[in-house]
């Protein structure tokens, strides 16, 4: 894996992590309070972002756009926001943050289904002919 497929594995391998040291943490404390973060971060972080490494590494003509690295950044933000968003809006601090997160990683998805949808472009005769059913 290289280029924006490895980026994003790597977002997912550190997001894992995270969540294993956050909920290691949680059942040694026995306090649960803030699960819903945690299982969003393992979500959205570790199988969301593994997801879409895959299928960067897969089709790596879509990977070489701009818009996959916006979706990149934005997959980043949303999870810089919204996850600590969550933790707060649990704590009774603030909803703010998890709204915002939450609108970041659905424009992060946006740009995704976009990029998965669209037409993709025509493969040439000798690509085709290869491909081909037997």
């Amino acid at each position: 894996m290289t280029g924006l497929s490895r980026s994003f594995m790597i977002l997912a391998i550190l997001s894992a992590l995270c969540g294993i040291v956050w909920g290691i943490a949680m059942a040694a404390s026995q306090n649960h309070e803030l699960s819903p973060a945690h299982g969003h971060l393992n979500l959205l972080g570790w199988v969301s972002c593994a997801l879409f490494a895959f299928y960067y590494h897969l089709t790596p003509h879509a990977a070489a756009t701009g818009l996959a690295r916006m979706h990149f950044v934005l997959t980043f933000v949303a999870l810089v926001v919204l996850v600590p968003g969550i933790a707060l809006a649990i704590l009774d601090v603030t909803e703010t943050p998890a709204k915002i997160g939450s609108l970041i990683f659905l424009m992060s998805m946006l740009v995704f289904a976009w990029l998965v949808i669209k037409p993709q472009p025509a493969q040439n005769d000798t690509t085709a002919r290869k491909n081909a059913p037997a």
